[in-house]
């Protein structure tokens, strides 16, 4: 073409990266390891510095996995995936998304509980941004001195409630780095636009205190003006540096500033909470699935909760939710639902110190009682679910009162990690003659119970959020109403099938959950664009398309053009 350069010519000709040589390496998103060929270990600086074998990907994962199995526990080969992540990322995600029933519990539940609270020992380089409360009024500088400019998804934390362990201040960081590493593998959210951060405002943890290793601030946690001073400095500053549709996700925040913070900024910004609405959505799903083996209606149903936090109240107000679109009125639906806290059964006139706003309106008009045993002996509820980190909640006796009172009883043991489960899926199939439709936070071994086998539902928040973000952020959703969870709980109930049932599964495999993801996204864009929450503009005809091509890709970019015939043509280089 006239007027073209020579230089212009050299870029159409091959696309070389800003990075060569070494260091094209050492970033893990360019590097391919063995992978590279040999006209772009010529061309890009590196020849020389690989071994002179060349490995396709599929040969890469292998070895990883073979690798992978050579290490003697989780925690080990959690660090080992890790190692991997910070140094070739899309060799680290297609590994996750082949063997995505393997790595689930290692990158996330239940392993990652054990990675935070070891944290201090795991840790090896910087990834995502640590925000402390010693930074109030110079957020954006260090929001600044992240080196993506196109955020679109946050997941952050100040560490108070990390799964059911409690407080691990700084240590929490493992749980955003973990929720992100999900959005991609089981998503396709572009891992360049993810941003884990921490809000370390200290650790009311003692043991953390007064370990040297710990690497979070030394003091007690900041509950004063300062630290909402912080959150709302917080997220300002994200809209100014990214926009104002950044998804910005909480996570393992405290009850005290979980609920708060959702009413606060829920409307003002493009934001959710992961415990409270993404347990509430997959929970949904499963008791949705669950009417499949019952045959009741949701409205047939009695609920009883052990525990009162963020992930029962979520579930238990989109439980409303449900009912009252299939035509019962809010009082009739609050009626189906009793709640168990630390000090029995929720109820208005408590003796002392009465009941946390949260919780007022599910707080029963009768006489307290303090057992969850009495509750279940009082409500004979067709389903029981906890979410209260009270490992054993679900006794025996109460199991088999459960199989007494039904012939296919709801039991959800949805407390992480496995440890702090309220029952196992041993217990709940055999305390109940193998009746129970049982589903449970952290994954179990399939158990046979008089020659049947049961595969057991996962419950874990991975099915909603990653194809929840997806949605929001291809479509430029600005609002995440509480009618975006139902519909995502509504999607993916939709996909169990006749033979998941059979199996004792109320959630598809987790081997399915990439398709799973995908077709949430794909149900919540025609959703938004039907009812007004999609900002992206033109409205496109098909929303498949527009959510897949969005989506990340594990194979690995080709640097070199293939109009480069080496070694037939080495003129050319």
């Amino acid at each position: 073409m006239a007027g073209k350069t020579s230089t212009q010519d050299e870029e159409e000709l091959f696309a070389r990266p800003r990075v060569r040589g070494i260091e094209l390496m050492r970033n893990p998103t360019s590097n391919k390891g063995m992978a590279f060929s040999l006209k772009e270990r010529l061309l890009l600086g590196i020849h020389g510095l690989l071994p002179p074998v060349f490995l396709d990907q599929s040969d890469q994962v292998a070895i990883i996995m073979e690798n992978f199995y050579r290490w003697q526990n989780d925690l080990d080969r959690y660090i080992y995936l890790m190692s991997l992540q910070d140094r070739n990322e899309k060799l680290f995600y297609r590994v996750v998304t082949e063997h995505v029933e393997t790595m689930m519990p290692i990158i996330y539940t239940p392993t990652v509980g054990l990675a935070c609270q070891k944290y201090g020992v795991v840790y090896r380089k910087p990834r995502g941004l640590y925000i402390t409360i010693n930074d109030i009024g110079h957020v954006y500088d260090i929001l600044c001195n992240w080196p993506i400019d196109d955020v679109k998804t946050i997941v952050v934390t100040d560490g108070e409630r990390i799964l059911g362990l409690g407080d691990l201040g700084s240590y929490g960081m493992g749980i955003p780095v973990g929720k992100l590493a999900l959005y991609t593998a089981l998503a396709g959210v572009h891992p360049d636009q993810c941003l884990p951060i921490m809000l370390d405002v200290g650790t009311d943890n003692e043991t953390l205190l007064k370990d040297p290793m710990y690497i979070g601030l030394r003091q007690k946690r900041e509950r004063g003006p300062a630290y909402d001073q912080l959150v709302e400095e917080f997220m300002n500053k994200v809209v100014k540096r990214y926009g104002e549709n950044v998804l910005v996700q909480f996570e393992d925040f405290g009850n005290r500033n979980a609920f708060r913070l959702l009413e606060k900024y829920r409307y003002k910004f493009c934001t959710f909470n992961d415990d409270i609405q993404g347990t509430a959505s997959v929970a949904m799903a499963g008791i949705f699935a669950s009417l499949k083996l019952t045959g009741k209606s949701l409205a047939d149903n009695r609920f009883v909760f052990q525990g009162a936090g963020e992930a029962s109240i979520g579930i238990a107000e989109l439980i409303v939710k449900a009912m009252v679109v299939r035509g019962l009125t809010i009082e009739q639906a609050v009626q189906r639902i009793w709640m168990v806290d630390s000090r029995g059964l929720i109820v208005k006139n408590r003796p002392s110190g009465g009941v946390t706003e949260h919780k007022i309106k599910f707080a029963r008009d009768q006489k307290p009682i303090e057992k969850l045993e009495d509750v279940i002996k009082m409500v004979k509820p067709t389903a029981i679910i906890g979410a209260s980190a009270i490992a054993g909640a679900f006794t025996e006796t109460i199991l088999r009162m459960m199989g007494k009172f039904n012939d296919r009883p709801v039991i959800f043991a949805l407390s992480n990690p496995t440890s702090k489960a309220e029952c196992t899926a041993e217990q709940a199939y055999t305390f109940t003659e193998g009746k129970a439709v049982f589903a449970s936070g952290s994954p179990f071994p399939p158990v046979t119970y008089k020659g049947k086998t049961f595969y057991s539902g996962q419950g874990n928040n991975a099915y909603i959020f990653p194809g929840v973000g997806l949605a929001v952020t291809v479509c430029d959703i600005r609002s995440i109403t509480e009618d975006v969870f139902l519909e995502a709980a509504e999607t993916l109930s939709e996909m169990v099938t006749a033979k998941d049932l059979a199996e004792g599964r109320i959630y598809p495999p987790l081997s399915d959950i990439r398709r799973v993801s995908t077709s949430i996204a794909v149900k919540i864009a025609e959703f938004a664009y039907k009812t007004g929450l999609a900002y992206h503009q033109p409205e496109p005809g098909d929303k498949a398309k527009l959510i897949q091509e969005h989506q990340y890709k594990t194979d690995y970019e080709q640097f070199i053009s293939p109009i480069y015939d080496w070694p037939n043509n080495p003129a050319k280089i």
